[in-house]
Formats: C-alpha cells, sequence, structure tokens
C-alpha cells in the first residue's frame, strides 16, 4: 500500500534522503527527547511519592486555584502548549480548509469513532465498576488539544495541520461535549438497558478550559511568530528563537505529569489493581485508535506528515478537561476522577512509543517519489 505524494502547496523545510532518514531522525532528537519516556516515567514516579510521601501536598495544590482551575496545573500546561504552537505558520494554514479528506477523517474518528470505541471498552471490561467506566467515557469524549502537538511534533507531523485541527476539535468540544455525554451516559445506555450516569456539565466549563489551556497559548504563539517576523525575520525566528524554546514544551508536560500524579498520588498507589483494571481498557483504546487512524488515513491517500497528524489527534485526549469535568461533577476522591488521572498515566508512556512507531512506519510505509520531505 502506497499514499499519495505531497498535496500542491505543502512545504518543504529540509530534504533528507530515504536512506539516510532514520539517521536523521534520531540524529535530531536531542537528549530531553531521546530518552523522553524515561523522564515521563520519573516525573510520574516522582508525583507519586510527593503525593504519598509529603502530607498536604495534593490538598496545597488544589487549594492554590482561580475560578476552579488549579494555578500550577495552569501555568504548567501553559507552558507546554506555547512553543508548538509558536513554530506554527498561521499564513500557510488556509490551503487546510479545502482538503476535505484531512477533515472528514479528522471529524469522524474523533466524534463518532473515539467515543463509540471508549464506550464498548469501557463496558465490556468495566461491567462491575461503574464509577470507573463512567470516568473512562468522560474521557473518551475529552478530544486532545493539548499535548497532541508535541507527539505530533516529534513525530514530524503537520504543525499548521495540528494547530488547525485542535482548533476544530475545541470548537465542536465546546458545541457536542455535553450533548455527547448526555448521549453515552443516560440515553445509550437506557436504550440498551444499561445503567445510566446523568452528566451535568454546562458548556461554559468546556468553553472556559478550551480558552485557558488552547486560547491562551495560542494567541501568544501567534503574536510571537507576527512580531518576531516582523522585527527581525523568519530566517532569525525559525533557526534562532525557536530551539531556544522548544525544550520548554517538555519541561513543561514533565511538571504538569508531576503535578498530576501528585494530586492522585495516594488513590493510586493505595488501589493498585484498580489502576491496573482501568489501565487495560486505555491501552487497548490508544493502540486501536492510532492504528485505525494510519490506516484509515493512508487509505485516503493522505502523505506521511498528515497521516501521523491525523492519527495522533484521533488517539489522544484531553485529559486535563476529563479530570476537571469527574472532579467539578463527582469530586476530587470520586472513582470517576481516578480514572481521569489514571489517563495520562497510560497515555503519555503509550503515546511516547507510538511517536517511534510512526517514524518507524514512514520508512516503510509511504512510497518516496523523489526525496522525502523531513519536519
Amino acid at each position: 500500500m502506497t499514499a499519495r505524494p505531497d498535496p500542491p502547496g505543502s512545504r518543504p523545510e529540509t530534504v533528507i534522503d530515504e536512506a539516510t532518514l532514520p539517521h536523521a531522525v534520531v540524529g535530531k532528537l536531542g537528549a530531553l527527547d531521546r530518552f523522553l519516556p524515561v523522564w515521563i516515567g520519573l516525573a510520574m514516579a516522582a508525583g507519586l511519592l510527593l503525593g504519598r510521601l509529603v502530607p498536604g501536598s495534593a490538598e496545597a495544590l488544589e487549594a492554590v486555584k482561580i475560578d476552579g482551575i488549579s494555578v500550577p496545573i495552569a501555568i504548567g500546561l501553559l507552558v507546554m502548549m506555547y512553543p508548538p504552537l509558536a513554530k506554527v505558520r498561521y499564513g500557510e494554514m488556509g490551503r487546510l480548509t479545502t482538503d476535505r479528506r484531512l477533515i472528514g477523517l479528522s471529524l469522524v474518528l474523533n466524534w463518532v469513532i473515539g467515543p463509540a470505541l471508549m464506550f464498548t471498552l469501557a463496558w465490556l471490561l468495566l461491567p462491575d465498576l461503574p464509577e470507573f467506566r463512567t470516568g473512562l467515557i468522560i474521557v473518551g469524549l475529552a478530544r486532545c488539544i493539548a499535548m497532541v502537538l508535541i507527539w505530533n511534533d516529534l513525530a514530524c507531523g503537520d504543525r499548521e495541520a495540528a494547530a488547525f485541527l485542535v482548533a476544530l476539535n475545541s470548537v465542536f468540544q465546546i458545541a457536542a461535549y455535553s450533548l455527547l455525554g448526555w448521549f453515552y451516559l443516560v440515553a445509550l445506555p437506557g436504550w440498551l438497558g444499561l445503567d445510566q450516569q446523568a452528566l451535568d456539565v454546562s458548556i461554559w466549563e468546556i468553553t472556559k478550559a478550551v480558552l485557558v489551556f488552547l486560547g491562551i497559548p495560542l494567541a501568544a504563539g501567534i503574536a510571537s511568530r507576527v512580531i518576531g517576523e516582523a522585527r527581525k525575520g523568519r530566517d532569525w525566528y525559525e533557526t534562532s528563537f525557536l530551539p531556544r524554546i522548544s525544550p520548554f514544551a517538555l519541561y513543561g508536560l514533565l511538571f504538569t505529569v508531576v503535578l498530576l500524579f501528585t494530586l492522585q498520588g495516594e488513590q493510586i498507589t493505595s488501589r493498585p489493581f484498580d489502576v491496573v483494571r482501568i489501565a487495560i481498557p486505555l491501552t487497548i483504546y490508544f493502540f486501536a485508535m492510532f492504528g485505525v487512524s494510519f490506516w484509515l488515513s493512508v487509505r485516503f491517500g493522505l502523505n506521511y506528515a498528515r497521516t501521523t497528524t491525523v492519527s495522533f489527534t484521533a488517539a489522544g485526549n484531553n485529559f486535563e478537561l476529563a479530570i476537571a469535568v469527574a472532579i467539578g461533577v463527582f469530586g476530587a476522591a470520586s472513582g470517576e476522577a481516578l480514572a481521569g488521572v489514571v489517563g495520562p498515566l497510560i497515555e503519555v508512556p503509550v503515546l511516547v512509543g507510538l511517536v517511534y512507531v510512526a517514524l518507524w512506519l514512514r520508512h516503510r510505509v509511504f512510497a518516496i517519489d523523489g526525496p522525502e520531505v523531513h519536519r
């Protein structure tokens, strides 16, 4: 099976011969990127130990809030989100609105297949654990608008397409999250004769999360590029400024992981078997969504960069929103909240692994008509 060459208007950045591509990818990664799974594992362990061994650490994090949003976590997310959004060439995003394959695939994968798959896995594998089952369904409804930018960048995906699909998912999230929550937790279980669980989440709660975690860094990223290019030119911006700020995306990610696992450290370490029960459907979900998305994207003729972008935006979930909804509706000590926190525990290492899978598939699945474009 071969993929079509890049569509007209795609921008080449650096040309790399196919034979040298794997070495070029590895060589591009710095020590922080190359050993990312190790750093994330250490961050998880640090968060769990902090929450378990330091009395009052979780309460201290929860106490520092503005309008219900934890300030330390918000800071970590904003730092994490800014560098990928600062890299996007926003002037070139207009061409993406005409790519019906990209938009159609992303919408179907994110808003039809993803929630339905998570609902099915939750009921099949957690029929006796209603709190965890509900938490997983809440996670499945929250489409990724944050960390996907990091995974996409590491896997050499299309940055402009990623930013475009993140914006598209954000709009749909505002409009559809509450409705889909009602459908999957109340209506569909009722039709199937299953237990029902009400989800009372306002449009404003979802809008607020999107505005904070996406809107602020998006505005900063646009401003950086516009001001930076206007004052010193694109060459300076992309060869001098971006390399300086890029590591902060991973610093923010690691900082956020530590804080999230600090908040639920006691729950996770005191209920290890429950964590395993939650982890099984999550693991299946991430691999299945990535595999189906990658296969469909190739079948529809997308190039590697856009195939990767569609796959990661479909496979990832917005655990920040899911955790916020679970805590707001069911409480911080609830099983629903625990399921939300286990989400990144599984998602982060799995999607890091899928970055390497994507890079491996790039060299083997995609026909190269002339030199391959390396982002």
